[in-house]
């Protein structure tokens, strides 16, 4: 599924939103810290301490909060409602826990936007968290069977008998029939083919976002103190490196003849992103100037076997066409980068006629947005990619571009595992 979003810089519009971030940390620099704690929730709250912070607004005024994750604790499976509570929030305040993949944040503001739209609320709490480095690890089937039946065990003997019955494959990881990384190995073959093409779109997205972060363009971050470490205070997974190196990486999954490698993918990230989200009036009401202004949002599916990134081609007309816009009326784009191979291939799809005729039952292609209004600040493969958070960060990307570049329109697209999509704007 993906999602796209259209983002206004104008005033005409019901719904506002103000945007803060925590650094997106690769997972080696946090993760022995949080084996020890219930690490999401101590992840996402200094986003919502930061957020009430920066923006000076009252506890008691937020009427709900939503979030999204993907890869759930079962100690704290509507980390919402701990984050929630442990940032000092009331315990009347309802908050709960939405997972769509990789566009559960954007689930999660959408889902603020309704509730906002349908009366039940005026001010929303919105955005998304993922600790990649303390993943729950779930056992093989045999294994969990194995387990429940010694449980029922009544002798030793009958333990005994059950634990030489266990077999070295019995440990082996549970592996989906389509994950995200075969795709993008097609994907990369159908949009370029070599690994030269990716590892040069890779490079570009970390030159552009050290560009950035250098001019201080990444400013809605939040410091995040790790116990026994220093201050981690900026996004830490930017490495520009040179095409040279990055082609010396072996293929990452399908060896030895895969394209797909560490230096054109999304590396493991930690991190939380969080959005207040007002109806205009109510903003206005507050004194509150808005930062942007949501002007329509479209999810899409489709088939997941050949198509599973491919979810911003499908979805950007749609949400072209809801708001009565062009490609040539956006100004700012925002792509999540799962994988070069998948960006290039989405911008191959979408200026192709043939696609549009076969697979989308379209008359003509909606074209390749510009690559000088195209993820200028650096995107996910350099910024790095919590699941449940990076939706929230591409819409706070989207608004600062906006307000810095003097745009009206902005446009946000990501793709999530199962062939979905969602896009905004």
């Amino acid at each position: 599924m993906h999602m796209r979003f259209l983002l206004e810089g104008g005033q005409k519009l019901r719904l506002c939103c103000c945007l803060i971030l925590q650094p997106s940390c690769q997972e080696e620099d946090v993760g022995e810290f949080f084996y020890l704690c219930d690490a999401n929730s101590l992840c996402f709250d200094p986003v919502l301490r930061g957020l009430l912070t920066r923006t000076s607004v009252p506890r008691d005024v937020v009427d709900y909060i939503v979030y999204g994750t993907v890869i759930q604790e079962v100690k704290t499976s509507n980390v919402a409602r701990e984050a929630a509570l442990g940032a000092g929030f009331s315990d009347k305040t309802p908050a709960h826990t939405v997972t769509m993949a990789c566009i559960s944040s954007n689930q999660a503001m959408t889902t603020g936007v309704g509730m906002i739209a349908a009366g039940q609320c005026d001010v929303v709490v919105a955005g998304g968290v993922e600790l990649m480095s303390d993943v729950p690890i779930r056992h093989s089937r045999k294994m969990r069977k194995t387990m429940l039946t010694l449980n029922r065990a009544k002798t030793l003997g009958q333990k005994l008998s059950l634990i030489s019955k266990i077999r070295p494959d019995y440990f082996a990881p549970e592996l989906p029939a389509v994950a995200e990384f075969s795709t993008s190995e097609t994907m990369g073959h159908s949009g370029c083919g070599a690994q030269l093409c990716q590892d040069e779109y890779a490079l570009r997205s970390h030159s552009l976002a050290k560009k950035a972060q250098d001019e201080g363009l990444l400013q809605d971050v939040v410091p995040f103190k790790v116990p026994g470490k220093d201050t981690v205070t900026k996004d830490n997974g930017i490495r520009p490196s040179s095409l040279e190196q990055m082609g010396k990486l072996k293929p990452a999954f399908v060896k030895p003849y895969g394209t797909v490698t560490a230096a054109n993918s999304s590396f493991l990230t930690d991190g939380a992103s969080a959005m207040l989200i007002m109806s205009e009036e109510k903003a206005l009401a507050m004194g509150y100037k808005p930062k942007a202004y949501l002007r329509d949002f479209v999810y899409v599916s489709q088939d997941p076997k050949d198509q599973l990134l491919l979810g911003p081609t499908y979805a950007t007309p749609k949400v072209l066409e809801k708001a009565g816009l062009t490609l040539s009326d956006i100004d700012v784009f925002e792509f999540h980068e799962a994988f070069a191979g998948q960006i290039l291939a989405n911008l191959k799809a979408m200026d192709s006629d043939w696609f549009a005729q076969n697979y989308m039952g379209r008359k003509s292609k909606v074209g390749a947005p510009p690559l000088d209004k195209f993820n200028t600040w650096g995107g996910s493969l350099s910024l790095g990619h919590p699941f449940g958070a990076t939706g929230c960060r591409l819409v706070i990307t989207a608004a600062h571009r906006l307000k810095k570049e003097g745009g009206q329109y902005g446009l946000v697209a990501a793709c999530a595992a199962g062939g979905q999509v969602m896009v905004q704007g």
